[in-house]
């Protein structure tokens, strides 16, 4: 019988199996934070995709009936799939540090002042992110990701211009 933090993942119960919430992560693959989205929200989803309730508990480890459990994953398979088993509420990026909006549009003006700041030393130099951050405002982080747009389009101009 395999055990987390001192509880086993899987016992019998008035004659059925029953298993944890850490029995059901290693059978989903799903976070932690994902598994108490799925319990959270069970009444939102329609009766065959809906997350079982807790039938038994020990100390703070709930159990839920395993055939529940696998009937709730098949389930959740069949309707959602399991290339994306649902985050804990991060919403979709660019892939460029924002979310589209005025998230974005701050983050083009910061790389437009970065490659001005590039052009203005004739390309990167150390320290930069850290003054652009004394002299605008906000983080060096933040600065050097916008250096990092921004020497890619310095060098691609740099190139573009030789040839």
């Amino acid at each position: 019988m395999v055990v987390s933090e001192g509880m086993p993942l899987r016992l019998l119960h008035e004659g059925r199996w029953v298993v944890s919430r850490a029995w059901v992560r290693q059978l989903t693959g799903a976070s932690a934070g994902t598994l108490a989205r799925w319990y959270a929200e069970r009444h939102t989803r329609p009766e065959g995709c809906r997350h079982p309730e807790v039938v038994h508990t020990v100390g703070r480890t709930h159990y839920f009936d395993q055939q529940a459990v696998e009937a709730f994953w098949a389930a959740w398979q069949e309707d959602v799939g399991t290339g994306r088993l649902g985050t804990a509420g991060r919403k979709p990026g660019d892939g460029r540090g924002g979310y589209g909006g005025a998230d974005r549009a701050r983050r083009e003006q910061a790389v437009a002042v970065a490659l001005a700041a590039l052009r203005a030393e004739g390309g990167y130099r150390r320290g930069l992110a850290a003054r652009l951050a004394r002299e605008h405002g906000g983080v060096a982080r933040s600065w050097q990701r916008a250096l990092n747009e921004a020497r890619a389009l310095y060098e691609a101009g740099d190139a573009g211009a030789g040839s």
